[in-house]
């Protein structure tokens, strides 16, 4: 058992008492489950997109899952990776006890989400037509990704802004405004996506450019609520716009926060690679590889409910200074991960149809995904356990060996990959054992590092 918390000082809310004080598990799931409420409306958001998508035919199935990874980078570094390191720095002013310096964080959190979203979106809108053709879209499949890739990503800056924002409240230790925000948004998209894909009466409908168009409005509206909610005069934490800037106050965030960028840069860049390898057995293979590789992003918000709580924990109790109950807590949590994955990885491994119809009714295309979830899927708990330690680690501080665990995931994927396709010319099931082999190396490095980092400790 570690050291207890130190004596709170004045200007400590209950909700960091709690973060300091409470126990462990109780804590977690009671802060975890609003989070997990909202993540799962998020997730049901992503198969209902595919379902609509995939009712345009095989070419738009095609054409998204080749957007699809981008787009889930862009929420991973907009919500995991800044998110975490707005999350952290809040929560761990808030730990010490100034909420002053927490509020002049959230104001550079905002500028910084800005100049982030645009540099990301002039990227993508750039060298959309070279990324997709490398990633082996070509004809029509392409063009159908450029349509849906312009819309989504000249309103990106509106997801950026949204996740910004929910992370500051998350710094706090309230979860449940950002999942009320989630439930509510999740809601308003089901019915708006296909009115604007399909049409209604006499509008005719955009096509997959709907999806994109209902995404952006959809955030237009969450930005709204959650910047209402933080300019109140009783928020915990809340946000001015009256404060000098300051070059170190950008620094704390960056510090934490480009390096985390680097970790969905590595986790999707392995996706990328493997959906690059895989497109080379053909446009089914390529459907059928995206319609099951859908279901990962999908755990990965349900990680994010419970990893977001870490973040918290964690940077709170390091800020008190009391490290060994942040090491435990993220122990806890990564135990819950493996448990709520794990079953699903099994789950959709034993039988892949559970997932696969939902897309498609095109034999080649499931066969292909269901080889996929038979090969990756019991491995789903590992990949869960890797990526809730990012999160946890974000609370320290202390990122170094994460990233070494995504950059092994991508060297082994990218190396192995090319020898398996390329060299020795194997069907597509080696392909997918070497992204369950990536999955076992990227948690077994991310577990390792809470012992050689250690967080909070001086060497």
């Amino acid at each position: 058992m570690g050291a207890s918390a130190a004596p709170a000082p004045s200007g400590r809310s209950a909700r960091t008492e709690a973060l300091l004080n409470g126990p462990l598990l109780s804590t977690i799931l009671r802060l975890a489950t609003p989070n997990i409420m909202g993540l799962f409306a998020s997730t049901g958001i992503i198969a209902y997109d595919g379902y609509i998508i995939g009712l345009l035919g095989t070419q738009a199935l095609a054409g998204a899952a080749l957007v699809f990874p981008i787009a889930m980078l862009m929420q991973q570094m907009s919500n995991g990776a800044l998110g975490g390191s707005i999350n952290s720095v809040v929560a761990r002013a808030l730990g010490s006890g100034d909420r002053a310096l927490a509020e002049r964080l959230a104001q550079h959190a905002l500028a910084t989400a800005l100049i982030m979203s645009a540099i990301f979106s002039l990227i993508v809108l750039g060298f959309g037509p070279s990324i997709y053709a490398l990633l082996g879209g070509s004809g029509e499949n392409l063009q159908v990704a450029l349509t849906y890739s312009t819309v989504l990503f000249a309103g990106g800056f509106t997801v950026w802004l949204t996740n910004t924002l929910s992370a500051i409240v998350r710094g706090s230790g309230n979860m449940a405004i950002p999942s009320y925000m989630l439930i509510g948004t999740a809601v308003l998209h089901a019915g708006l996506c296909p009115l604007l894909v399909f049409g209604w009466g006499s509008f005719g409908g955009l096509g997959i450019a709907g999806a994109a168009a209902s995404t952006v409005g959809v955030n237009v509206l969450a930005t709204s609520v959650m910047l209402a909610y933080l300019l109140r005069p009783q928020a915990a934490v809340r946000l001015r716009f009256n404060g000098a800037w300051s070059a170190s106050l950008f620094r704390t965030i960056l510090r934490i926060g480009l390096p985390g960028t680097l970790s969905p840069l590595l986790s999707n860049s392995s996706i990328l690679i493997a959906t690059a390898y895989v497109g080379t057995y053909g446009i089914s293979a390529l459907a059928g590889f995206g319609v099951a590789a859908r279901l990962e992003f999908i755990l990965i918000p349900i990680v994010f409910g419970i990893g977001t709580v870490l973040t918290t924990m964690a940077a709170t109790n390091i800020g008190a200074g009391n490290p060994n109950r942040a090491i435990r807590a993220t122990w806890t949590g990564a135990a819950l991960v493996a448990v709520i994955t794990g079953t699903i990885g099994i789950t959709v491994g034993m039988f892949p149809l559970l997932w696969m119809q939902w897309f498609t009714a095109d034999p080649e295309i499931i066969a292909f995904g269901s080889a996929y979830l038979n090969i990756v899927g019991p491995c789903y708990g590992l990949f869960g356990v890797g990526l809730v330690l990012f999160f946890a680690s974000q609370g320290s501080g202390k990122l170094g060996w994460v990233l070494i665990g995504s950059s092994t995931r991508l060297v082994f994927v990218a190396v192995a990959g090319c020898v398996a396709v390329y060299w020795l010319k194997t069907e597509p099931p080696a392909m997918f054992v070497i992204v369950a082999i990536g999955f076992t190396l990227y948690a077994t490095i991310n577990a390792l590092s809470l012992y050689i980092a250690r967080w909070g400790f001086k060497a």
